[in-house]
């Protein structure tokens, strides 16, 4: 093959814009028997200016914060050279960072004077580029200091009766408002109004988090007119005062209280004066409408309610402990609302409404009837054999309800739906629905989330993957709600061994970044003395058990958004706790061997509630403390200390050794543990993902795995752990017609057997008795679509050297993967025309991409719109 010098590519990247150049660039690649098609197009433009990844954020605590910014041009071989980045003060620059010579255009820290806090900052870049110039504005508002929290109090009702509290404040505005900002924290939620109108649409607010550590701040700017107004809330539990008795002990955690709020309104008048408004003793109080509300049990509604008779004053109540922190992760809102696709009545009285598919979330209830009359309404993910909603807690994990709602009516039509709870369902149950059966409109299903935005698109002309895509997106979407969840039905719990598993899948996916770094510090929170974290973040004070399986949360997050996002922060704010953590569990792991209490989780044998698979879980044990301890030593280096790295690599060695004379019996090329019942894949598919397995049996262990699925009828018999490499590895190492095997399976178990059961969303388990049907950790396949499917793949942090490289292009006709780097797109899309393969390849600004197609030769790409021919 022809390759294209790299410094006539640099020269055709300044001079694309002219059509001779574009006619002698399409002449040359003609000139090859790999078609390479650039396509030219002049325009330079920036898009998507953020601040500590965010779009105008409006609350900014950090000392330093970082600027990016996308450059967008179809010219190829474009390339950024420098910027000049400016950031004032009404009007007034406080720094101006010169022109610098630096291609990199994300996370470009702030070196000016320290900022004023509680203040808005203009900021404009502009940027020089091999094809013209472009330039970007935006802004952002720093978080208040101490001095302006001083007078602010933390307030609330005074009893621990259940109704939640309203909290009202009456003012006046005596001028034109320039701006005014109103800075919201809360133990649980707040929904704040100005005049009985939201101030914003995020629901589920603040954030959650460990409340003796940190308490989330929300700043909004509001609208407001000459005249009186009233400021005003509505405050409900959440995790910080949960009442309802449960297994995980949320209702006795070490902050446990009543839900309070402390909130500063800020008005900025168009003549310069500045008046504050904040919470303390001179609010009013007094008990609404939501007569108890639940998390996992649900809320009780009295329309009665809804005009208190009797105010009283607000109460002050002590401060959470922890510190106040901006909430960095997208808020929680309602996405979607969905109409019922049909109203069953399976027992006289009782109303069944039918939803497309399984979401987290609430439903709306437009119902009116005779004061007094009580509406029940039961949630669940499936039905039972009558035809009734399966809204039961048959593991007693909840002591006072589970998943139902109450309305009261007060002889008007009113139209209610949960405030501060939400549900994991595809039906809704209704009793006591007065007037005979409802309208088909009478309830509609809320989709309830954080509001993250799909940034990969995945698709296939194999309707079964495609179906796995979309059903594995909507099943992360429906588990975040600050944190990653493992179901939004039964627990709604940060499981770290979940959330580790998904990260690749939601940084392909989504604009998870933020998330993922909050929920990394609400990890790092749950360390107790020995430095290890707790099973699920934020914790109440539960799962003091050993799971290095689930613990590798805390070092490999880190690591993937550094890969995926380019973010070094998350390394650098927590390489101290980590690398602790690791050298405890090697110290605790005599010989090298290590163990834990959790396992490849719900293999297909296993209990449908959540069991081990049958086999000895010190070689996934191990196997993870491996790979921490080299990850460990990688982030040291990137980080710029050798010396400790090379100690990581050190301990890693000598586990690999105690490993393989523990585990693997040479002859057969297979790893074995004490109690396995027969052959595990497991065992084998972990020691290939975290390089384990001597080089010279590397083929025979992969063919084991892959001659035992075969002799399974092409079916896995993988959990949670060893599912994310099971087709990954295969496919790497020779057996890709055994990965596609399984991919497309459809009888017990697989992904398949799933669609063929009317699954819309994952489960829990393989089995039909799976307790959860939305639960993200066995949809890992995702990351082979994107990978190896599609062909698209991070070499270097960032996404700035990508692969493009389709492996199952003997499978299916055609594929095609897209992710938002930090760089900007990045995508291909390849297709069999006429017994050849063809191929556009995206690369942003900034990145290039080595592309491989099947029995081609590789041909490293620049930016630009690329169209490849193997002939």
């Amino acid at each position: 093959m022809r390759v294209m010098p790299a410094f006539l590519r640099a020269m055709l990247g300044y001079l694309a814009r002219t059509e001779v150049v574009t006619l002698l660039l399409r002449l040359f690649a003609a000139c090859a028997w790999l078609a390479v098609v650039p396509v030219a197009n002049a325009a330079i433009t920036l898009a998507t200016p953020r601040v500590e990844r965010a779009e105008s954020p409006t609350y900014v605590d950090v000392k330093q914060p970082r600027f990016s910014w996308v450059v967008r041009s179809d010219a190829p071989g474009t390339v950024q050279i420098g910027y000049r980045l400016v950031v004032s003060r009404n009007g007034s620059t406080v720094w101006d960072s010169g022109e610098v010579n630096d291609p990199r255009p994300f996370d470009i820290a702030y070196a000016g004077a320290p900022l004023s806090p509680g203040e808005r900052y203009d900021w404009r870049v502009d940027v020089r580029t091999s094809d013209g110039s472009a330039e970007v504005s935006s802004h952002f508002d720093t978080a208040l200091d101490e001095a302006a929290w001083h007078d602010v109090r933390w307030i609330g009702k005074r009893d621990d009766t259940l109704p939640a509290p309203l909290l009202r404040k009456t003012f006046r505005i005596d001028g034109p408002v320039k701006r005014a900002t109103l800075y919201v924290a809360a133990g649980g939620y707040a929904d704040m109004a100005i005049d009985g109108r939201p101030v914003s649409d995020a629901v589920l607010s603040p954030g959650f988090t460990d409340y003796d550590k940190r308490v989330e701040v929300v700043a909004t700017d509001v609208s407001l007119s000459p005249g009186t107004h009233v400021l005003g809330a509505e405050l409900g539990r959440g995790f910080y005062g949960l009442t309802n008795p449960n297994v995980w002990h949320w209702e006795r955690a070490p902050w446990h209280g009543k839900p309070r709020l402390r909130a500063l309104l800020r008005i900025r008048y168009a003549d310069g004066r500045v008046s504050d408004m904040v919470s303390d003793a001179s609010w009013q109080v007094a008990d609404g409408p939501t007569r108890l509300d639940d998390l996992y049990g649900g809320e009780i509604y009295d329309a009665r309610f809804v005009r208190p008779d009797a105010w009283a004053p607000a109460s002050e109540l002590p401060a959470p402990r922890g510190k106040l922190v901006a909430q960095t992760e997208q808020p929680v809102r309602v996405i979607d609302t969905l109409a019922a696709t049909e109203v069953t009545e399976p027992v006289p009285g009782t109303y069944v409404f039918a939803f497309p598919r399984v979401i987290a979330g609430w439903a709306t209830f437009d119902v009116s009837g005779p004061s007094g009359t009580t509406v029940v309404a039961r949630y669940g993910e499936k039905l039972l054999a009558d035809g009734t909603v399966d809204a039961r807690d048959e593991h007693h994990y909840f002591k006072n309800g589970f998943q139902t709602d109450r309305m009261i009516l007060a002889g008007e039509r009113i139209r209610w739906h949960p405030r501060f709870s939400y549900k994991g369902f595809r039906y809704v149950q209704v009793d006591g629905w007065p007037g005979g059966k409802p309208r088909l409109d009478a309830v509609t299903a809320q989709v309830v989330h954080t509001d993250i935005a799909i940034t990969g698109q995945f698709d296939s002309d194999q309707p079964l993957l495609n179906w796995i895509h979309h059903a594995t997106v909507d099943t992360i979407l429906n588990n975040l709600h600050s944190i990653p969840t493992d179901t939004p039905m039964y627990e709604k719990n940060g499981w770290t061994g979940d959330g580790m598993l998904g990260t690749e899948m939601f940084l392909r996916n989504l604009d998870a970044d933020r998330l993922l770094a909050k929920w990394l510090r609400d990890i790092a929170d749950t360390r107790g003395t020995d430095g290890a974290p707790l099973l699920i973040a934020p914790n109440p004070g539960w799962g003091h058990v050993r799971a290095p399986t689930w613990h590798a949360a805390y070092v490999f997050i880190p690591w993937w958004l550094w890969l995926y996002e380019g973010d070094r922060r998350p390394m650098e704010e927590h390489i101290e706790g980590i690398a602790r953590y690791v050298a405890m569990e090697d110290a605790r792991s005599p010989a090298g061997i290590a163990d834990t209490e959790l396992g490849d989780w719900v293999s297909p044998e296993t209990d449908p509630a959540g069991e081990n698979a049958p086999e000895d879980k010190r070689v996934a044990a191990t196997a993870y403390l491996y790979g921490m301890q080299r990850r460990t030593a990688d982030m040291l280096r990137v980080l710029g200390d050798d010396a400790r790295a090379t100690t990581f690599d050190a301990r890693a060695e000598v586990v690999k050794k105690a490993f393989n004379a523990r585990f693997l019996d040479r002859s057969q090329a297979r790893y074995r543990g004490e109690g396995d019942r027969g052959y595990r894949q497991a065992h084998n598919l972990l020691a290939l993902s975290f390089g384990l397995v001597p080089d010279d049996l590397i083929t025979r262990v992969a063919a084991g795995v892959a001659a035992d699925a075969r002799g399974r009828g092409d079916h896995l018999d993988t959990g949670a752990l060893a599912t994310k490499v099971l087709l990954p590895f295969l496919t790497a190492t020779g057996h890709a017609d055994e990965a596609w095997a399984i991919a497309t399976q459809t009888t017990f178990p697989s992904w398949g057997f799933w669609r063929a059961n009317g699954a819309t969303s994952l489960w829990e388990h393989w089995k039909l008795a799976s307790r959860s049907r939305g639960h993200y950790f066995l949809g890992t396949i995702d990351d082979w679509l994107y990978a190896d499917v599609a062909g698209l793949r991070p070499l270097a942090p960032g996404w700035q050297r990508f692969e493009v490289r389709p492996k199952l292009t003997a499978f299916l006709g055609r594929a095609s993967a897209s992710v938002v780097t930090p760089y900007g797109e990045a995508s291909v899309a390849w297709r069999k025309v006429a017994g050849r393969i063809e191929a556009d390849v995206v690369v942003p600004v900034g990145a290039e991409a080595v592309v491989g197609l099947p029995g081609g030769p590789d041909t490293v790409m620049g930016s630009g719109r690329h169209h490849l021919s193997l002939h």
